[in-house]
């Protein structure tokens, strides 16, 4: 019964990940259709992040209310929803209304089972989790080049992509009596005083990790949404050739996430964090310098595969680096700086492609993955003398 629930909710995350590729690799055919602008495609995603944010903020008092499996089967429902509405879109507005929907959605979805595989199944669930919305993200954008290829163009991806969500809140409901949801210990637990936001962010180091989460998610998702306008505008590919591309940067992430997992033992994350720096550099000079197909889709490939473990060892360092009494509190201030990253940074980047260059992408992926770099090697530093100053026989 729990090798049945855990298949289900694997099925969950790569329906979660389904979506997210979409925008990015229909935009360069959907913003002519519906006579927007190329850089329009920020604000959809932005409204989405919003969305999504605001869900995630629910959802602890939502699982209370619902239970977990309840709250993914309507959520799950709600993005089909949207997703069917995107596909009968035909102006601009009517996307924004219907991201909405789509981002409180997959936001409910994600806290609530990555919350739920955290409390009930082994740790090393959670990169297998993370893994399959891999699976889902680099699947979206195949499923829709098929169907830009054929005659019902991007509107039939993303009705696929509805159908499939359709089945899985089907599926999840016949399931709902496998889910066990038991008591949140979340507010129970918290019976000493936790420290105040101006106490966190004078931690050595702390404001220097979350710049870090600011430059990691504004890199993966402007990446994530204008690689396949980067590569049709940019390069002349075709968009049935550019949607392919772009998914090979979700398919790094997906496979760098499965070997993240299996090198765990054998590298600690400081060192798992700079060996994502470094392929992820290697990806973005590789994009830089190369014109043809093959060129930069081995550099997508390489941006994806740099990316896969950067973000699960940021979370993983926060309690070495400020102490398990401190890393509840501060996991909040970094995930509003990673979601602020998410959502502030597509719109502006679509604005660089749209007004001076799509070539700017990889220019602009090296000056975040730059400023991120410098960003947590300084944290790690500031930590270390500290401990050493606090320590000094350590």
């Amino acid at each position: 019964m729990t090798s049945a629930l855990l298949g289900i909710i694997y099925l969950a995350f790569v329906s979660l990940g389904l979506p997210d590729g979409l925008l990015g690799a229909a935009w360069p055919v959907m913003h002519v259709s519906i006579g927007a602008g190329v850089s329009l495609a920020g604000v959809v995603s932005m409204v989405i992040c919003l969305g999504t944010i605001t869900s995630s903020l629910l959802t602890v008092q939502l699982v209370r209310r619902l239970g977990t499996g309840r709250l993914t089967a309507a959520s799950v429902a709600l993005t089909a929803v949207a997703l069917f509405g995107f596909s009968a879109s035909a102006a601009f507005w009517q996307l924004v209304a219907w991201a909405i929907p789509y981002g409180l959605g997959a936001g409910a979805v994600d806290a609530a089972l990555n919350a739920y595989v955290a409390t009930h199944f082994a740790a090393r669930h959670m990169n297998w989790l993370h893994c399959c919305w891999g699976i889902g993200a680099a699947g979206g954008p195949m499923l829709m080049s098929w169907q830009m290829a054929g005659e019902s163009g991007w509107p039939g991806g993303y009705h696929i992509v509805g159908v499939i969500q359709v089945v899985l809140a089907a599926v999840i409901v016949v399931s709902l009596p496998l889910w066990h949801d038991r008591t949140d210990s979340a507010g129970h637990d918290e019976r000493h005083a936790s420290p105040s936001r101006r106490e966190l962010l004078r931690l050595p180091g702390a404001r220097l990790a979350m710049v870090g989460f600011l430059c990691y998610c504004a890199l993966e998702s402007s990446c994530g949404l204008w690689a396949s306008t980067f590569l049709v505008l940019g390069h002349g590919l075709s968009e049935q050739t550019a949607a392919l591309l772009s998914a090979l940067f979700y398919a790094g992430i997906t496979v760098g996430r499965f070997f993240s997992g299996v090198l765990t033992p054998r590298l600690d994350g400081r060192q798992l964090l700079r060996l994502g720096e470094t392929t992820l550099a290697c990806g973005v000079a590789i994009v830089l310098v190369m014109g043809d197909a093959v060129g930069l889709g081995v550099g997508l490939a390489l941006l994806g595969l740099g990316c896969a473990p950067i973000y699960p060892q940021m979370i993983q360092l926060t309690p070495e680096r400020f102490g398990s009494q401190n890393a509840q509190s501060l996991m909040g201030l970094q995930m509003a700086c990673a979601y602020v990253g998410s959502m502030a940074f597509p719109p502006l980047m679509g604005i660089l492609v749209e007004r001076v260059s799509p070539l700017l992408l990889p220019v602009v992926a090296a000056g975040l993955l730059a400023l991120m770099a410098a960003c947590l090697a300084s944290c790690d530093r500031r930590v270390a003398e500290t401990r050493k100053a606090t320590h000094p026989d350590r």
